[in-house]
């Protein structure tokens, strides 16, 4: 990291590694003992350290991962609620129920389109309401609203990607902002789910501007889990789209937006749901053309990444390094580890991704010196039969991952290893690397 400071910047990478390797965000094991813990205190109290400077490290690395790639920039709001844990807070206003101490994350992730995978963090805004009550929403200006964050976002992965072959930006219906659409930056694609039955520049509603389309397409989507022991389902849709002008809200802040804009809405809409299931339907305001069904299929498909923004937050809370749970009790020393945190949560999910197989490299989230002890561990936790190989090739993240899902107690049958048993994993294969580097040091291995 680059903090100003040489100390402090080796202190942070040491912090993010140390977060990937216990799975957790608790001071006493990410130390390991009382100078350790000493240790990361004054780190996330260092002058030199702040969210900015964190998330702008971080989304230098992903940048460059992300060069020559079509790109998903997808962001959204999660929030960290101290519920029965509020004694001692410090700093903090209220959360999203207006009384209990709290604060927001709203971060940006980059997602490979073609792998799927999340390659890294883009941005990331942390911070925590006034007491006193805001003013009306539309009395206030756009960058005095919260909802500026979207367009920050925006901003954001224009900036970080800029060497990416295409960005999209991918966001659910808190995003649907006529100043977003009027403000989009050059070389930045939309896709966000309407939430608002606006008025198109003709008079009618969007709701109903497809009333009459005909049906494109019928295909299957994939519909993300909704919580602990659903397992998702696959829906069948049928794809409607057309170009849509919509008119400008009739607001004075906004007055001196274009009148109108003209995007595209693709609506999917699930036929033949399960019984006790809400069918699906998606309408998605859009810059990617939707001519045919096939360009309306492909806008949905990347509409259905948006899920993974969604697992990186469960890998950040109670479901995985449960950030909730933190002892610090001050709102700008959390907020400087809310962000290391977001940078472990998203290694998790690495591992977890690669657990199948890909190109990406094991450089990755592992220093290329480890190459030769990887081998060797791979080697010594493979099985006699077949299935117990490590099927991936040395190098490659998927190598990485299958040690990683070894150590965590897979046995190389039944369902494949979950983020609890990549982070065990994990932790028990960064310990065995600290081994084998303090071992070898000063030695060639």
């Amino acid at each position: 990291m680059s903090f100003g400071d040489i100390r402090v910047e080796k202190r942070g990478d040491w912090l993010i590694e140390r977060v990937a390797a216990t799975g957790s965000l608790v001071l006493r094991q990410l130390g390991e003992n009382r100078a350790g813990e000493m240790a990361v205190h004054r780190f996330l109290s260092s002058p030199y350290v702040s969210v900015e400077r964190i998330v702008e490290t971080l989304a230098g690395r992903t940048g460059e991962r992300c060069v020559g790639r079509h790109v998903l920039a997808v962001q959204d709001t999660t929030e960290i609620n101290f519920a029965g844990r509020d004694k001692k807070r410090r700093g903090f206003g209220p959360a999203g129920n207006g009384t209990t101490p709290g604060f927001f994350i709203h971060p940006v992730i980059a997602v490979d389109v073609e792998s799927e995978a999340v390659v890294g963090l883009v941005d990331a805004a942390i911070w925590t309401r006034a007491d006193e009550a805001a003013a009306r929403r539309r009395s206030r200006a756009s960058g005095d609203k919260e909802s500026a964050r979207w367009l920050a976002g925006c901003a954001s992965a224009v900036a970080s990607l800029s060497g990416a072959a295409r960005v999209t930006m991918v966001a659910d219906r808190e995003s649907d902002l006529y100043p977003l659409f009027a403000s989009k930056p050059e070389g930045l694609d939309l896709i966000v789910r309407a939430a608002q039955n606006r008025n198109l520049a003709e008079g009618s509603p969007l709701f109903e501007a497809l009333g009459d389309a005909a049906c494109l397409r019928v295909c299957k989507v994939r519909v993300a889990p909704r919580g602990p022991g659903d397992k998702g389902r696959i829906a069948t849709v049928e794809l409607r789209a057309g170009k849509v002008r919509i008119a400008r809200p009739v607001n004075g802040l906004v007055e001196k937006l274009p009148r109108e804009i003209e995007l595209n809405l693709v609506e999917a809409r699930e036929v033949e749901a399960p019984a006790g299931k809400t069918p699906l339907l998606w309408r998605l305001l859009t810059t990617h053309a939707v001519a045919d069904g096939a360009q309306a299929e492909d806008v949905v498909q990347l509409y259905r990444l948006r899920w993974r923004i969604e697992q990186t937050f469960r890998a950040l809370k109670s479901d995985g390094l449960a950030l909730e749970d933190s002892q610090l009790v001050d709102a700008e020393r959390l907020f400087n580890l809310a962000a290391i945190g977001l940078a472990g949560a998203v290694r998790t999910i690495q591992l977890v991704d690669a657990r199948d197989g890909g190109p990406r490299p094991a450089t990755d989230v592992i220093d290329e010196a480890f190459a030769i002890p990887l081998e060797r561990l791979s080697k010594k936790l493979e099985g006699k039969t077949q299935r117990q190989k490590n099927p991936h090739p040395p190098g490659s993240l998927a190598f990485v991952a299958w040690i990683a899902a070894r150590l965590g107690g897979w046995n190389c049958y039944y369902k494949p290893p979950g983020p609890k048993t990549m982070r065990y994993g994990w932790n028990q294969l960064a310990a065995r690397l600290e081994g084998y580097a303090l071992a070898t040091e000063g030695k060639n291995p």
